[in-house]
């Protein structure tokens, strides 16, 4: 593969993405955040780090997670699709490839207590679950709304041994909980790491975020070339809110222009309904959460209040990053709709016996929609699993009765 120096769509010594990027934060955090940036890379390359790193994705997250050729949703969309299993992960998702890496830095920085933000529970729990591993103290915030629609992963942080505390905020989803999560880190600067949970935030965070989260392009290259004798499909599909589990999907092909990378977001009741978060269709550049990047927001500036039946992709923006890759065409991104994400999660859930999480659901909707050809290779991150989801999904049964 290609390497990353001179890359349009890797951040540059400047912590940008093109236009996109950055640090905003307060002054009261910037001690923090210069020491992350000055140390994360020299940490993540130690040896030491890559040993301990590599063991625990390996004996506690289980990982490689399988590639699966899905034969029979193929032989429905009329190509070839296979589904990269992060729904196997520890914890149901790929959010624990980033908070194992991140709790090694912490460790590494001498931090004592950890702070997280989490919409759909994913990456609270990856979080609750790595502090309860390495007996560090653990605060997730979280959207008052989404702890009622989330109430399992609510449940196992607080079995876990972490404090769970509710967002009254705004809209009470993800956006709020970020803020709180943020305000806590301010008021805690100096024992206290932010274990950021997508490719959003002030650098370092998205690359580190994507450095940890890019475990699983790498093994889609080893792995669809001991299936298909290739290292390159033609399509990588993924969700993105913030876009942590695209960023890892992408990671190794970002270079490859062979290979069409494709970003579905939630377009809610309809990207012009006002009930959606389809950043790419609805946002435009601005800072959110201490990066510039592109966002929904009023004429005046007022980050806009998203909409989505997927908690997990309930953000009015999207990392620099994938900024980047929309701003420069080389990422195509897809609004699908709440109906378009039941369509394809009840699909998937019959015809191959995997119920995807609703995040996840969005980016399969996208499989009709690229008009693969029959002999072309799409790769769908097949980011979590649907137990989460369950209480939404039993809303709709009887309509795929």
């Amino acid at each position: 593969m290609t390497t990353e120096t001179a890359s349009p769509y890797r951040v540059d010594t400047s912590g940008y993405y093109g236009p996109f990027g950055g640090a905003y934060v307060p002054e009261m955090l910037y001690p923090n955040v210069a020491e992350l940036r000055d140390n994360y890379l020299r940490l993540i390359d130690e040896p030491g780090f890559q040993r301990e790193f590599q063991q625990l994705l390996a004996d506690y997250v289980g990982r490689p997670t399988p590639l699966f050729l899905a034969k029979r949703l193929s032989a429905e969309i009329g190509t070839t699709v296979y589904l990269k299993r992060e729904d196997l992960c520890h914890t149901g998702a790929h959010k624990i490839n980033n908070t194992i890496g991140q709790i090694l830095v912490a460790q590494r920085l001498g931090k004592r207590r950890i702070v997280a933000e989490t919409g759909a529970g994913q990456h609270g729990v990856a979080t609750a679950t790595v502090c309860a591993l390495m007996g560090l103290e653990c605060i997730v915030y979280m959207g008052a709304i989404d702890m009622e629609r989330q109430k399992p992963n609510v449940d196992r942080m607080r079995m876990l041994g972490a404090q769970v505390v509710p967002a009254r905020s705004g809209s009470q989803t993800l956006k709020d909980a970020t803020n709180e999560a943020m305000r806590h880190w301010i008021s805690n600067p100096t024992d206290t790491h932010y274990i950021i949970g997508s490719v959003v935030g002030p650098h370092p965070y998205p690359d580190m975020v994507a450095r940890f989260q890019s475990v699983i392009s790498a093994e889609i290259i080893s792995q669809l070339l001991a299936h298909t004798g290739r290292a390159t499909p033609d399509y990588v599909l993924a969700c993105v809110g913030g876009g942590s589990n695209a960023a890892g999907a992408f990671y190794h092909y970002l270079d490859e222009p062979q290979v069409r990378l494709v970003a579905a977001e939630a377009a809610g009741q309809g990207v012009d309904t006002g009930h959606s978060a389809a950043t790419t269709a609805l946002g435009k550049p601005g800072i959110l959460h201490g990066s510039s990047t592109i966002l929904m927001q009023t004429e005046d500036g007022q980050v806009t209040e998203p909409y989505s039946i997927s908690a997990g992709l309930d953000y009015p923006g999207i990392g620099p990053q994938h900024a980047q890759l929309f701003a420069t065409g080389r990422a195509e991104f897809i609004s699908i709709t709440d109906r378009q994400a039941l369509d394809a999660a009840f699909q998937l859930s019959r015809l191959e016996g995997i119920i995807p999480a609703l995040e996840t659901a969005h980016a399969l909707a996208c499989l009709p929609l690229i008009k693969a050809k029959p002999d072309e290779v799409v790769v769908v991150c097949l980011s979590g699993r649907g137990d989460k989801d369950l209480a939404t999904y039993t809303k709709h049964l009887e309509e795929y009765a």
